[in-house]
């Protein structure tokens, strides 16, 4: 892909900032935007967009997505070759809390966002959705199955986004991917997440609380997997076929699901500690297994992501342990009550 001027939403996030910092690596110009939402302290945000500032070719926009005059401004006065649109309001739980958010950043925002594109008209727009679209359907998860028994209103809100985007992509030809992402974890990840809260109680010897008795089994899948995957993918947008739009959804993960009590128990082996577990039951929302078919991944791009879990929790550990001993930013503003989607 030659040099492009990409908009990345969401660039303080966990997927965010590492697809930044490759996209730039690249040779792309990237403008990033977020407005740094308070969901979990903003200390680990402002981390990871410090050390993408420091790149000439990045800039950082301050900037909710709900306000639509600000997004209307945004694209009157920038065009992008390409935009990858990760900003969201994510979890399970907290959806039954404050569902408003979500309307107003996963639906209000996008809804935007897509509005700038058609405007703009980028050669390919990505969005991420979720591999919690599916639901309880049966593993693995094909892009063919049917999505439309979201069990939470995080997951409704994504498969409504690739609904719009295609409506999108129909009506105005703008090429469109949906990017079903599986459990995405490894360094930099959101302190809502399982992994980061499981890394958190063991180090600080307390109890951990545990769905389902640890009896769920995820995708987990690596970041340097997952935005590989995505720049490989932005320089391969959909084309139209006759009545079909240029628009698809793929699926992102690692389609190796692992056992919840066995990333604990490599948790256990990388942070040098035994963890104590208060085992729970279902919690609502939630879904017993994530599996991802990557047949159509393959196909388009050639690659399918495939660390090893292990290798990833022993990255996540190392890098883990080194902002506990000071070498990175507090972990304390970072951290949340809320509880993280765990299969998002």
């Amino acid at each position: 892909m030659p040099e492009n001027r990409v908009l990345v939403t969401g660039v303080a996030g966990f997927i965010g900032a590492a697809l930044a910092g490759r996209l730039l690596a690249d040779g792309h110009a990237v403008t990033g935007v977020d407005n740094l939402s308070p969901y979990y302290g903003v200390a680990l945000k402002r981390a990871r967009l410090a050390a993408l500032e420091r790149h000439p070719a990045f800039s950082f926009l301050p900037l909710d997505l709900a306000d639509r005059a600000a997004v209307a401004r945004l694209f009157d006065t920038r065009c992008f070759d390409a935009i990858v649109h990760l900003a969201a309001q994510p979890g399970v739980r907290y959806s039954m809390e404050n569902p408003a958010a979500y309307i107003d950043a996963n639906l209000a925002g996008f809804g935007n966002v897509l509005e700038g594109a058609r405007r703009c008209r980028p050669a390919h727009l990505m969005f991420a959705s979720s591999s919690s679209v599916y639901g309880e359907a049966t593993a693995p998860f094909s892009e063919n199955q049917c999505a439309d028994r979201p069990l939470s209103l995080y997951a409704a809100t994504k498969r409504a986004n690739e609904l719009m985007a295609y409506s999108y992509a129909h009506l105005h030809r703008l090429p469109c991917t949906g990017l079903r992402f599986f459990t995405v974890y490894g360094p930099w990840m959101r302190p809502d997440m399982a992994i980061y809260r499981f890394a958190e109680g063991i180090v600080a010897g307390h109890p951990i609380p545990v769905f389902n008795r640890g009896q769920m089994r995820r995708d987990y899948t690596y970041i340097d997997d997952a935005v590989e995957a995505v720049v490989r993918l932005l320089r391969r947008p959909p084309q139209a076929s006759g009545t079909a739009p240029p628009y698809r959804v793929l699926n992102i993960g690692n389609h190796q699901p692992v056992e919840l009590t066995h990333v604990i128990a490599l948790l256990e082996r990388h942070l040098g500690r035994r963890a104590t577990l208060e085992l729970l039951p279902m919690q609502p929302g939630d879904v017993h297994a994530t599996c991802a078919d990557v047949t159509a991944l393959r196909e388009v791009t050639g690659f399918v992501p495939s660390t090893p879990i292990d290798q990833g929790i022993a990255r996540f550990a190392e890098w883990f342990l080194a902002r506990r001993a000071g070498r990175g930013p507090a972990v304390d503003e970072a951290a949340t009550s809320q509880e993280g989607n765990p299969c998002a």
